[in-house]
C-alpha cells in the first residue's frame, strides 16, 4: 500500500475518517493542529514583566487612516469626516470613534505605517507574516510564529485560533499544520462538530475507539511510520479535546448579559468577547477578523456602517482586560494591509471613495507593556506621506514578538534549508514600551 500521501490529502482521509467510522466531524486539519506536538510550555521570555497573549484585530480590506486614526484639519482630504478629541491631549479620532475616544489612553498609535504592498492580498500576506510572498514558499504567521517559539500555555485547547476567517488565511507556512490557527467561522458556535452525534452514547463512542484501535494495530505494526502515527493520534487528540473541561471558553453564552450588551450584538463584537474568553483559558493568540474596509465607493456612507460596530466591540474589549488585570499581559494589535488615498474620487462611479494607499496608513497597539496615550510617527497635514519614524509591518511585528519576550533573532530553517526569522530581521519599536 503507498500511504505517501499528500498533505492535503493525509488531512482529509483524517478527517473522513473520523467522520464516518467514528460518527464525529472534526476539523478539515491534522490533530496536532488542534491540540499541538506538547503540553504547556517551559518557555522563559527574554524580557521582565513580558505578555502572555495576543489578541489580534485584522481589519481587512484596507483601513482609511484619515477617518479613523490619522485625521487631519485640511478640509479637501477629510470629506464629511470630523476629528474629535480624547481622553488625552494631543491624540484625535474620527468622529465615528465617541466610545473609543475614552479609552485613547490606553493605545499607541502608529501613524507612520508604510508598505510596498499595494494589493489586498500580498498586503495582508505581509501584514500577518512579515515577509513579502514568494512563489517557492509559504511563510509563518505571526500566530505560528508566536506558538512555535513560546508553546502552548494550556495543553488541552487550542494555542492558536482565528475567528470569522477560512483556516487557510493563516496556514502555518513551511512549519506544520502543528502551528496552524484552529478557524472558527461564527463567534456563536465555536468549534465545529466537536460533541458526540446524536443517538451515540458515550459507551458507544467508546466502543468504536476500541474497535478503531484493534483494526489499526496490525496495520500500524507493519507501517511504523510518521505518517501513520499521525493517523492514530487524531483518535486520542481529537477525543482528548472533545473531553476538555476548557472547552467552555468557546461558549460566550456563559457570558453575563451585561457584559454581552457592553461588547454588542454584531458578529465582530462577539468575536472580541470570545477572543477575551479564549485569552482567559490561555489561548496563545487569537486572530479576529471584521472586513469591508476596502471603499472605492462612497466611503463616508461605509463608514457611518461599519465604524460604530469597531468602536463599540473595541471599546469593552479594551474595558473588559484592564477591569480583568489582563490587559497588561494581553497585546491588542488592530492591524490593516495598508491605508486609502487622502484623494476622495468624487466622479459618480465612485461617489466621494478612496483607494488603496500602501504609501501611508496607520496602526494601533495597546497592552502588553505598550505606554497608552501615545502616537508614534506622523505623516505630513494631508495624510500623503510618512514625515517620521517610518514604521513597516515586519516592524509591528518585531514590537509584538519584542511584548512577548520572544527572541527576534531566533533563527529557524525550512525545509529547503533557508534561515527565517519571525520579522525578517526587522526590529522592534522598544519607544513603545
Amino acid at each position: 500500500m503507498n500511504i505517501k500521501l499528500n498533505e492535503l490529502g493525509r488531512r482529509q482521509f483524517m478527517a473522513d475518517a473520523a467522520s464516518k467510522f467514528l460518527g464525529v466531524g472534526l476539523l478539515p486539519m491534522s490533530a496536532s493542529s488542534l491540540l499541538g506536538a506538547t503540553g504547556p510550555s517551559r518557555f522563559t521570555p527574554n524580557r521582565p514583566k513580558a505578555a502572555k497573549n495576543v489578541i489580534f484585530l485584522n481589519m481587512t480590506g484596507g483601513m482609511t487612516h484619515l477617518d479613523t486614526f490619522d485625521p487631519k484639519d485640511a478640509k479637501d482630504v477629510m470629506g464629511s469626516t470630523e476629528p474629535i478629541a480624547t481622553n488625552v491631549d494631543g491624540i484625535r479620532l474620527g468622529h465615528y470613534f465617541e466610545k473609543l475616544a475614552n479609552h485613547a489612553d490606553k493605545l499607541a498609535i502608529i501613524n507612520s505605517m508604510h508598505t510596498t504592498q499595494g494589493a489586498h492580498a500580498q498586503g495582508q500576506y505581509v501584514l500577518q507574516r512579515s515577509y513579502a510572498p514568494r512563489g517557492t514558499i509559504v511563510h509563518p504567521t505571526l500566530g505560528s510564529w508566536v506558538l512555535r517559539l513560546s508553546g502552548k500555555r494550556n495543553s488541552t485547547i487550542p494555542g492558536y485560533v482565528q475567528i470569522g476567517d477560512r483556516g487557510n488565511k493563516s496556514s502555518s507556512g513551511f512549519f506544520g499544520p502543528t502551528y496552524s490557527a484552529v478557524p472558527i467561522g461564527d463567534p456563536d458556535q465555536g468549534i465545529a462538530d466537536i460533541n458526540l452525534p446524536s443517538g451515540v452514547s458515550e459507551q458507544e463512542f467508546q466502543e468504536r475507539l476500541d474497535l478503531a484501535a484493534s483494526v489499526n494495530k496490525t496495520f500500524s505494526d507493519t507501517y511504523d511510520l510518521d505518517a501513520v502515527r499521525e493517523y492514530e493520534n487524531l483518535y486520542d487528540d481529537a477525543v482528548r479535546l472533545m473531553r476538555a473541561e476548557d472547552l467552555k471558553a468557546f461558549d460566550i453564552t456563559q457570558e453575563p448579559a451585561d457584559v454581552r450588551e457592553e461588547y454588542g450584538e454584531g458578529k465582530f463584537g462577539r468575536a472580541c468577547l470570545l477572543a477575551r474568553r479564549l485569552i482567559e483559558h490561555d489561548v496563545r493568540f487569537v486572530s479576529v477578523k471584521k472586513g469591508g474596509w476596502d471603499m472605492h465607493y462612497d466611503c463616508f456612507g461605509n463608514l457611518e456602517n461599519k465604524v460604530p460596530e469597531l468602536d463599540q466591540a473595541f471599546s469593552a474589549l479594551l474595558n473588559d482586560l484592564d477591569r480583568r488585570g489582563l490587559l497588561e499581559e494581553t497585546v491588542v494589535m488592530l492591524g490593516t494591509e495598508f491605508g486609502r488615498t487622502p484623494v476622495i474620487r468624487t466622479e459618480p462611479s465612485k461617489n466621494n471613495g478612496r483607494d488603496h494607499f500602501p504609501r501611508a496608513y496607520s496602526c494601533v497597539l495597546a497592552g502588553g507593556g505598550i505606554k497608552g496615550g501615545q502616537k508614534y510617527g506622523s505623516t505630513d497635514k494631508k495624510g500623503m506621506y510618512v514625515e517620521s519614524n517610518e514604521v513597516t509591518p515586519a516592524m509591528l511585528n518585531a514590537t509584538v514578538a519584542h511584548a512577548l519576550g520572544l527572541p527576534l533573532d531566533r533563527t529557524i530553517y525550512s525545509p529547503s534549508k533557508r534561515p527565517f526569522e519571525v520579522s525578517d530581521g526587522a526590529k522592534a519599536i522598544t519607544a513603545l514600551f
